[in-house]
């Protein structure tokens, strides 16, 4: 009997494959510019990286610390976005998952299984669990939660040099009063995601 297509989205696996274990996570869903990026880590069991936390909870220095640290030890590791353009056309949880599923993909080795940050899981090709806070409970998700968070936030540092009237270095483009009063300023920016409400409304303003 055939699973039904919806299976990715509602499973729940309690037994473990074995094999290799991918953690996976992303950045960028809440602000209102810029790609949303995902990162998928295969952590290496025989050199373990201390300090694995949700990159939320670490300092700027420590997570651009820990980035290195998981580069040069993981078996290997991918980093994807979904652009600003598939986010307005899609929308943020489709090109999230969008991101998540090409993050897996690039990987170099196979997982036999897909740990997922939160409680929606993209289409994949192996078993997958969503685990919700799982960027803390998970050592291979909190790694892909840093790897995502810093290449997204230095992509914003870029981002600022083009269009530093925006202030996207400090607020990493969230819907700050800053960024609110910049965008009722200046507009829109041609990284801004023309879907989400600050953005559209601050473009309908004569």
């Amino acid at each position: 009997m055939p699973l039904p297509r919806s299976l990715p989205e509602q499973a729940s696996f309690d037994w473990h494959p074995g094999g290799l274990v991918a953690g996976v996570d992303e950045a960028g869903r809440g602000p209102l510019a810029g790609p949303v990026v995902a990162a998928a880590v295969i952590l290496d069991d025989q050199q373990p990286i201390v300090g694995l936390a949700d990159s939320k909870a670490l300092t700027a220095a420590r997570r651009e610390r820990l980035f290195d640290e998981i580069r040069a030890k993981a078996l290997c590791c991918s980093v994807a976005e979904a652009s600003v353009e598939e986010i307005d056309r899609l929308n943020i949880l489709q090109a999230t998952l969008l991101a998540m599923r090409r993050a897996v993909q690039g990987l170099r080795l196979k997982p036999t299984l897909a740990l997922v940050d939160g409680n929606r899981l993209p289409r994949l090709d192996m078993p997958a669990e969503a685990i919700v806070k799982g960027d803390a409970r998970v050592a291979a998700i909190s790694a892909a939660s840093i790897l995502a968070k810093v290449t997204r936030d230095r992509w914003c540092a870029e981002l600022h040099a083009q269009y530093p009237q925006y202030g996207f270095a400090g607020h990493k483009g969230y819907g700050t009063a800053e960024h609110l009063a910049a965008l009722q300023a200046h507009g829109a920016c041609p990284q801004h995601r023309r879907s989400f409400a600050p953005v559209a409304r601050a473009l309908a303003l004569p």
